[in-house]
């Protein structure tokens, strides 16, 4: 029996596991509606949402439409800490056509206030 794959078998035809399940306007559509869902998040100690504030450090959404995010915290001992990823997972999985979301906490790099938008910077006057 041969090892050949079956690009290798038929070199004309698209290898079709390589071609993306979701088509480039779907996932533009789809990656600023997220971004318009996290931005419905906030620490309830800062008049800024998390995408603003620079919370979120990946988003990754796969062929299946499952959203998978990084994101952190402005400090570890945030008491929020045990609801918001939660709060982020809902805001993400009531986008239409996203299938489901999962959101992961990591600390590393640190948070710092570099990671703010100007318009962050703007509502909390941290210029």
């Amino acid at each position: 029996m041969s090892d050949t794959t079956t690009s290798e078998m038929q070199p004309n035809r698209p290898d079709l596991a390589l071609a993306p399940a979701i088509p480039a306007e779907e996932l533009e559509r789809l990656t600023d509606d997220i971004v318009v869902a996290l931005k419905t998040v906030f620490d309830p100690e800062i008049p800024v949402d998390i995408y603003e504030l620079g919370l979120i450090y990946k988003i990754d959404i796969d062929d299946s439409k499952f959203v998978k995010v990084d994101m952190t915290l402005t400090a570890p001992a945030c008491p929020v800490a045990g609801e918001m990823p939660q709060w982020v997972e809902n805001a993400v999985s009531g986008v239409q056509g996203v299938s489901g979301a999962k959101v992961s906490m990591v600390f590393d790099p640190p948070w710092d206030q570099s990671r703010m938008s100007d318009e962050a910077r703007v509502a909390l006057d941290m210029w």
